[in-house]
């Protein structure tokens, strides 16, 4: 039965409520859906193995619990969130499948090379890195950018996809795929999040270039670029603000859930996407992207 997408989540307003970076799932109001009842897998990804950057919570646990349904082992790469990693971690467990976590920053090259590393020594081989991780603040003004917040968000959302790919390169085998996440900031960018906003161009002008790098060794590289979704991201970066009408404006008038990117990020790492590479699938809620 077809269902309106308008109506499918809770619409705006939310319970007003703000938390402290980088934020956690428990806290948030409404909860997320991350597919953990409705998801249903089919065998997709049956054998491959994963990274999942900010595989915790938001967008990254609802790719890991799909990934896992659709029977991949997942290593979960996040900043401190144990709790929400844990919870992770079950999903894909109870799925039947292995689950890493490794905790830690990704802004570091080491620590980017050490997952690579941990992937290989865990799972024998990697086929799906998605690069997902990423950091934003919210400023009204240019003046309250610091140097070093513009600094801290490219060498979250722009240096680990560097580390990570060139680490991986030499473990990928033909038919591996990497998804990196933008956003619909690389199109029609938020004044307040100029920072993320430049990040996320940055990110798939680097995914274009790499599809034709590794295109003759039969590596796909893509990227899928979130509206607004209802993530721990948003009461923990937008400080002061009222978040209670986040996702509003767009044509489906609410913000997106996470569980509804799963099947991109699916559609992406398998099969059914053979040739699509140097491309960018847009879930935006309805915003215009040309």
């Amino acid at each position: 039965m077809n269902q309106d997408p308008r109506e499918k989540y809770e619409k705006p307003p939310y319970p007003e409520q703000e938390q402290q970076v980088p934020g956690t799932t428990a806290a948030m109001n409404p909860a997320p859906d991350h597919g953990e009842t409705s998801y249903k897998g089919s065998g997709k990804l049956t054998g491959r193995k994963a990274i999942i950057t900010g595989g915790d919570s938001g967008i990254g646990r609802a790719v890991a619990i799909a990934y896992a349904r659709e029977g991949a082992d997942v290593l979960i790469s996040y900043l401190n969130e144990e709790e929400d990693a844990r919870e992770t971690a079950k999903y894909i467990e109870e799925a039947g499948r292995k689950a890493v976590l490794i905790p830690g920053d990704i802004c570091d090259e080491e620590h980017c090379k050490h997952i690579i590393d941990t992937a290989i020594a865990e799972f024998g081989q990697l086929d799906i890195l998605v690069n997902n991780a990423a950091f934003q603040m919210a400023r009204e003004s240019l003046q309250d950018v610091s140097s070093e917040e513009w600094d801290k968000t490219f060498r979250t959302n722009i240096y680990p996809m560097f580390y990570l790919c060139k680490y991986a390169e030499p473990h990928l085998k033909p038919g591996s795929t990497i998804i990196n996440t933008t956003s619909v900031n690389a199109y029609k960018p938020k004044p307040t999040l100029i920072a993320y906003a430049a990040t996320k161009g940055a990110i798939q002008n680097l995914s274009a270039n790499l599809a034709q790098l590794w295109g003759e060794k039969g590596i796909r590289v893509n990227c899928v670029a979130p509206g607004p979704i209802w993530t721990p991201l948003i009461p923990s970066t937008f400080p002061g603000e009222d978040v209670s009408k986040f996702g509003e404006n767009v044509p489906l008038k609410r913000a997106g859930q996470p569980a509804e990117l799963a099947d991109t990020y699916v559609l992406l790492a398998s099969e059914g996407s053979s040739y699509i590479t140097g491309a960018t699938i847009q879930v935006t809620g309805g915003t215009p992207t040309i």
